[in-house]
């Protein structure tokens, strides 16, 4: 029997159990919609990640991108499962029915989209993306650019990028060059000319739609034709491959990077204004301002934000896939032998194994913890949706200061439970026999994109604990109480409860004292305290979930296998990590380039 993408029953008790969708269906806002709407998007979903992304994994790594001079063709797999996901209405999904979407909840679609996630990480970034993108745009855009280029995402006919990086900036943002000179202005809104280079661009080219919609981050000009500095020049553009009038735009593909995994989605070094396709014959790709000039990296964070929880709801997915693949050849797999209680031996399969137990723990603790926060933070998505101004603002706030945890958190972890698939497969897993090599190659992406580990770190304690004084944290911390009381009333959970809120209180104490210290080092072990936070995020939410699982079941005694897992061999980790972060060590401060030798 075919090992499942995700586990079914356990996406159940996320949703319906633990998260309770059913409390969100009740709401006006997604009236409509009952659990078996949820049951069957689900079995859809499943449907199309089996018999179409799945299909997609070994060819997309296989026949990578390349380029022509019709531009970027793709392996067909990834073509036809794309297309697929778009003719099944799953594009529309979180979207309004005001704009033509399916009004499901954020919990709902992020479950959808983690089976083809587990199926094909790189085939399910087209679809992640344009999502992100088509949500910016309604959310900023004008109603011509929303009729123009995020219904067309809507419906499948076009797909959607974000342009940021370039070949000298990566993650600093504040240092791009891509200009956009005023052109006029249409019914689209106020007119650019594009002149730049973006790296790093994923699907910024392919054969799955005629259009692609790009939104560019680019610099305007003072009335001199100066470059405005700092982020306050930088606006936000939505440039399309193909112009309103059926004209190619001035956009080229000038490259394709050859990555180590995730290799069905192109990676393109695209030029902007170098006029191989100009229109009207003027170089400089047309693009249209979004919202006000100076605002682009503010309103780019929207999509960023969304495709860092993308990038942890992949990173999950697959941690999951592995673990379960992981599973069954454990079952399946006899090497060694075990006493039986006469004294005698006989051959075993290597799930009986102590280490191999540890292994598969570590895998079911990291992937499910992974999916749950994921989860967790979809749920937040949904109750800003359905509550009122006040109740908004409070989840908003604690989903900001969630997003570097659900971003990194899950791209750590997962490809953490991706590398023990190999190690529990032994010689075979480490073989292209076997697809968790090629899981694990596709995930080690996810600690990088939108958002290194380090910046993470950076944002988690820079602009989101040390800003606001701790305040967001006290928020979460309320959240975090109830899971303590409630559990200290289970006397199996009781010592976990009181270990979690000794490690809250350690984390407020560390954010309190940084808080109320300075020194240009201050955020030299962010990084600790992203792990810290991370760790404890994932341990309340593992406790929480343990309180449901109070029956014999073997499925509710894995879940509190898995939480004891975490909370015995994971959870005191943290500690050490804290203490380092409040000595403030000199020791990054006082090494020097010159210490790295040769």
């Amino acid at each position: 029997m075919a090992v499942p993408l995700l586990d079914r029953r356990d996406l159940d008790f996320l949703l319906f159990d633990w998260l309770r969708i059913e409390s969100l269906l009740a709401c006006p806002y997604y009236a409509g919609h009952t659990r078996d709407t949820v049951t069957a998007v689900l079995d859809l979903s499943e449907r199309l990640a089996t018999g179409a992304f799945l299909p997609a994994l070994k060819p997309s790594d296989r026949y990578e991108p390349r380029l022509t001079p019709d531009g970027v063709e793709l392996a067909p797999e990834v073509v036809a499962a794309v297309r697929q996901y778009a003719q099944a209405g799953l594009l529309a999904g979180p979207f309004a029915q005001s704009v033509e979407g399916m009004q499901l909840p954020h919990l709902l679609h992020d479950a959808s989209l983690a089976y083809c996630m587990a199926a094909s990480l790189a085939t399910a970034a087209y679809p992640m993306l344009t999502i992100a993108n088509a949500r910016l745009l309604v959310a900023f855009g004008s109603a011509a650019q929303v009729a123009a280029f995020a219904l067309p995402q809507i419906r499948g006919e076009a797909l959607g990028t974000m342009c940021l990086s370039e070949p000298q900036a990566g993650s600093s943002l504040a240092d791009i060059r891509t200009l956009a000179v005023p052109d006029g202005e249409d019914a689209l809104g106020a007119r650019y000319r594009l002149h730049g280079h973006k790296m790093w661009i994923s699907a910024g080219d392919h054969d799955i739609t005629r259009d692609i919609v790009h939104l560019v981050l680019a610099r305007t000009p003072d009335a001199s034709g100066v470059p405005l500095p700092g982020i306050g020049g930088i606006s936000l553009f939505v440039v399309p491959k193909w112009l309103p009038d059926g004209t190619r735009n001035d956009i080229a593909v000038a490259g394709l990077n050859h990555k180590m995994g995730y290799r069905g989605t192109s990676n393109c070094l695209l030029n902007f204004g170098e006029g191989l396709h100009a229109p009207s014959g003027a170089a400089g790709a047309l693009g249209w301002r979004v919202g006000n000039a100076g605002e682009g990296l503010a309103q780019m964070f929207h999509m960023m934000n969304e495709a860092r929880t993308g990038v942890g709801l992949g990173a999950a997915a697959a941690g999951c896939r592995g673990h379960l693949l992981s599973v069954d050849y454990a079952r399946s797999r006899v090497q060694g032998r075990v006493t039986c209680g006469d004294g005698t031996q006989r051959p075993a399969a290597i799930i009986e194994h102590a280490d191999v137990k540890r292994m598969l723990l570590a895998q079911k603790a990291y992937a499910e913890g992974a999916l749950a926060l994921v989860l967790y933070a979809a749920r937040l998505l949904d109750e800003q949706q359905t509550g009122d101004a006040k109740q908004a603002a409070y989840t908003g706030r604690l989903l900001d200061l969630l997003t570097p945890a659900v971003k990194t958190w899950p791209s750590e972890y997962g490809l953490a439970a991706n590398d023990l698939a190999i190690q529990i497969h032994g010689g075979y897993g480490y073989t292209r026999d076997y697809d968790v090599e090629q899981l694990y190659r596709d995930n080690r992406l996810n600690p990088i994109h939108e958002g290194t580990t380090g910046i993470q770190a950076l944002d988690l304690l820079g602009r989101k604990l040390l800003r606001d004084r701790g305040a967001a944290l006290a928020d979460l911390r309320i959240r975090v109480d109830a899971t303590v009381a409630a559990s200290r009333l289970q006397p199996a959970l009781a010592v976990h409860a009181a270990q979690l809120d000794a490690t809250w209180a350690h984390v407020g104490q560390v954010v309190e004292a940084l808080t109320a210290s300075d020194g240009p080092d201050i955020l030299d072990d962010a990084t600790l305290v992203l792990w810290s936070f991370g760790h404890a995020v994932v341990a309340w939410l593992w406790l929480d979930m343990a309180c449901l699982c109070t029956e014999g079941t073997p499925f509710h005694r894995g879940k509190r296998a898995a939480a004891r897992y975490f909370f015995e061999y994971e959870l005191p980790k943290v500690a050490a990590w804290l203490d380092q972060a409040a000595a403030r060590s000199d020791l990054l401060a006082s090494t020097t380039p010159d210490d790295f030798h040769p």
